[in-house]
């Protein structure tokens, strides 16, 4: 598949790197030379230095043989034009834009064919707060997936000692919690992964992914880790975008702290929040003033400036002043891999958080979610599966006859998706697959996901 990606950012390049290793043809557009000659000493792929809106770019950089164009500058206009450009002069088929401001996204009109031609418009800082969103929920969970529109969720959790589970093989669970439907898709034992059977030993440490409905998630959560305290006492660190979204999206069970540096920034915010939050002016290192704000009682401290060194530097100070749980936000991925785990309880990438959005709109076949796990490490995938048993290689046929890759398993089946009350089904190897099944697969090797695809692609005999 022929993509142009424009904008060589932190996005545009994890985007790039995915595809590369997916074997696609890429061309990355960027205006910083420095930003490209990095990507071109890293992966097999071709780019053009120039302005994303200029029709000759494009052209040299082959908008009129691609297949997708994925606009992800810094400029939510550059992004609009060049995606409108991509339509009328180029005629590309699929295009995709990303947005800082949220104007775009809450006025679909624009994203129209006769206006700015985007197919998917994208917000990063909209998917990075309803991530976080998700772990304020679920305090004990590293990471929360949701499928089939939260019908059923995957949940990463690290087990304790203390841990009912802990000890025992995964097969004890079911013996837990009889009458509940989960699953463990895989267990992370440092940087091993393991996917696990029923004799599989659970041991403290290990990060246990599992699959659930969404209402019997803190019940198995339980049974692998100490419960944790509810979020009641929040803090965070920046008042951007995601900080102010975030102070919004708890406001209607408590009043967070926000530590914001810019004079400017504090007026505006306590004006957008007011009543939502409690808007302070400082620096979010300043150890005087977190003690003042008695950070030792906070639950949760949140690290969202626009500075690495600041949030790891912010949150592991209200960690070592009593604050239960901090979480960081952490553009470099080397960063965020070396202080998650430690002292750090989650370091969020935003560019690994919305890079699944991106992913599913690329795939071959009909998949309708993508979840990038341990910052690209492993990948979840939620695909529809089409067809019956003579024009597809899933549909009537029970999991145990199903040719999977090696690292790669069905973990779950949501059937009846339109109902009011889809049916989670936990796949066993006798579970069969149905036409429109939407199929939740965990696959550990991500070199196997074009196998995957092909899997589930229909014969021509379908149409």
């Amino acid at each position: 598949m022929k993509i142009l990606i424009l904008g060589a950012g932190r996005v545009g390049a994890s985007l790039a790197e995915q595809l590369v290793l997916e074997r696609n043809d890429i061309t990355v557009v960027d205006t910083s030379p420095e930003n490209l000659a990095a990507l071109q000493e890293r992966f097999d792929l071709r780019t053009i230095c120039g302005n994303a809106t200029s029709l000759t770019v494009l052209e040299d950089a082959g908008a009129q043989d691609a297949d997708i164009l994925i606009a992800v500058t810094a400029d939510d206009e550059v992004n609009l034009v060049a995606c409108a450009l991509a339509h009328r002069r180029f005629n590309v088929p699929k295009r995709i834009a990303r947005f800082r401001s949220s104007q775009w996204i809450q006025n679909p009109d624009l994203m129209a064919p006769e206006a700015f031609a985007v197919d998917l418009a994208i917000s990063p800082e909209q998917t990075v707060t309803d991530y976080l969103i998700r772990l304020i929920e679920i305090p004990e969970a590293l990471q929360v997936i949701d499928f089939v529109k939260g019908a059923v969720s995957l949940v990463a959790v690290k087990a304790d000692a203390v841990s009912p589970i802990v000890g025992h093989p995964v097969r004890d669970l079911r013996d837990h919690l009889p009458h509940i439907e989960s699953r463990i898709v895989a267990i992370f034992r440092g940087n091993r992964v393991i996917m696990p059977d029923g004799d599989t030993m659970i041991e403290a440490g290990d990060e246990v992914f599992f699959l659930a409905s969404r209402q019997h998630i803190r019940q198995i959560t339980k049974e692998l880790r100490k419960e944790a305290h509810a979020v009641k006492r929040m803090m965070i660190a920046g008042g951007g975008n995601i900080g102010m979204r975030v102070a919004r999206g708890v406001s209607g069970y408590m009043t967070p702290k926000i530590i914001e540096g810019s004079r400017p920034r504090c007026s505006a915010l306590a004006q957008q929040l007011s009543g939502q939050a409690l808007v302070l002016h400082g620096d979010s290192t300043d150890e005087e003033l977190l003690a003042q704000e008695n950070i030792s009682g906070m639950d949760l401290f949140l690290a969202l400036t626009n500075d690495d060194e600041n949030n790891i530097m912010s949150a592991l100070l209200a960690k070592k002043m009593g604050a239960r749980r901090v979480i960081a936000l952490i553009n470099r991925r080397a960063y965020a891999e070396l202080m998650e785990g430690g002292q750090l309880d989650v370091a969020i990438t935003p560019s690994h958080a919305t890079i699944g959005e991106l992913l599913k709109y690329v795939r071959r076949g009909d998949v309708a979610a993508v979840h990038s796990l341990r910052r690209g490490a492993a990948e979840a995938l939620e695909i529809v599966a089409h067809g019956g048993k003579n024009t597809s290689k899933v549909v009537g046929r029970q999991i145990q006859e199903i040719d999977l890759p090696a690292g790669c398993s069905i973990v779950a089946l949501v059937r009846n998706v339109d109902s009011a009350q889809p049916q989670v089904l936990m796949a066993h190897h006798n579970t069969e697959i149905r036409g429109d099944d939407h199929v939740i697969l965990f696959v550990a090797d991500k070199r196997m996901i074009p196998r995957v695809e092909k899997l589930f692609q229909v014969s021509a005999g379908f149409f």
